[in-house]
């Protein structure tokens, strides 16, 4: 049953026929380690208790949590380990040219089962080095990458002083590594995802090419939402405006349904530098509505509803800010995710959103 809901999965994938086949050569029920956590809260799920729904849970199209709380408790299972979605992993390993005698650097080696993928794409002449920051998760994914050829690293980096091919990130960072950078050719690929702050709902992905000795820059390639890197995280803030009385309320051309249901949260939080955007719930119209929410580091904070209103709070008018970015977004005719660009310079702190003619936004980070 397992090896038909794999061949299922792998069949689904909008990919190449060479990355399918590399899909296909490691199942992934092989990687998942017995106990996953299927749900925000409540117990984990062990396969011994119950085999059919750890194989369901396996073989979604979504990621699967590997881990909760870096392995402790809390009221919430907090993923902090998994297996990505299928779909995004190929988007990403394609992103980054694999090719045959690669020498590839994996950063956050989870269940191993993308490092499995890597060695199979970069055959026998070639290399794959992952890293893992968690032991636990290290040891368990040494052990099912056992006979692949992959290097299983517990760390943040190798070392040694090998230089890489490529690079590929399953955590999302603000600050691109400059150790990433030093261990790649130029012209080289990085493809990670990427958030101004850890307290971003969105990571989207960008494959950033190395075009000098420390600067990186390239096109966001995938809309994701991956857990943050352990080095970079930052405590989490208060949800935005909570429990305070607005200030200004208003009317906005546009709902917060509008914005969830047609894509356009990545694409106005990139545009948005210092402004912490998601979708929350909250109580509407007698029930539970959905919205968008803003929220700045001096505690400013609007709140776009089902209905087009909009509250806020605070010195910042984060409610013009939001109007405008929407606005120049429709006068350039909503452009994809692919036409911005992000620039990385790390030493210098420099990290810039560029979206072809509408300008430049620098994120502090």
């Amino acid at each position: 049953m397992l090896d038909d809901m794999h061949a299922q999965l792998v069949a689904k994938l909008d990919t190449t026929d060479t990355i399918r086949a590399a899909f296909a050569n490691h199942p992934r029920h092989l990687y998942i380690p017995d106990m996953v956590w299927p749900d925000i809260t409540g117990l984990p799920l062990l396969r011994t208790a119950d085999p059919d729904r750890w194989a369901c849970v396996v073989y979604t199209d979504g990621a699967v949590t590997t881990q909760a709380n870096d392995g402790g408790s809390g009221p919430r299972n907090e993923p902090s380990s998994s297996s990505s979605a299928p779909q995004l992993m190929a988007d990403m390993i394609s992103a980054a040219n694999i090719e045959p005698g690669m020498r590839v650097l994996e950063i956050g080696t989870g269940s191993g089962w993308n490092a499995a993928i890597l060695s199979s794409l970069v055959g026998p002449t070639g290399h794959v080095t992952t890293v893992e920051i968690d032991a636990d998760m290290a040891a368990h994914a040494r052990v099912r990458l056992a006979g692949t050829g992959v290097r299983v690293v517990t760390g943040t980096m190798p070392s040694d002083a090998d230089v890489f091919d490529a690079v590929i990130a399953t955590c999302a960072v603000s600050r691109v590594p400059p150790e990433w950078i030093a261990r790649i050719e130029l012209g080289s690929l990085i493809v990670t995802p990427w958030a101004a702050d850890s307290n971003w709902q969105r990571t989207p992905v960008a494959a950033l090419r190395k075009t000098g000795p420390s600067c990186v820059s390239g096109p966001f390639v995938s809309d994701a939402m991956f857990m943050h890197d352990r080095t970079q995280r930052v405590p989490d803030g208060d949800f935005p405006g909570l429990g305070r009385r607005p200030e200004t309320t208003g009317v906005m051309p546009f709902t917060s349904g509008d914005l969830v249901e047609r894509g356009l949260i990545t694409r106005l939080m990139l545009m948005l530098p210092g402004v912490r955007v998601g979708v929350g719930v909250r109580p509407f119209n007698g029930a539970i509505g959905r919205i968008v929410y803003l929220g700045a580091d001096d505690s400013s904070w609007a709140y776009l509803w089902p209905d087009g209103s909009i509250t806020s709070g605070g010195r910042l008018s984060l409610v013009d800010r939001l109007r405008n970015a929407y606005q120049w977004l429709s006068e350039a005719g909503w452009p994809e995710l692919d036409a911005f660009c992000l620039e990385a310079d790390p030493p210098n702190k420099v990290h810039r959103v560029e979206v072809g003619s509408l300008g430049v936004w620098e994120h502090t980070c």
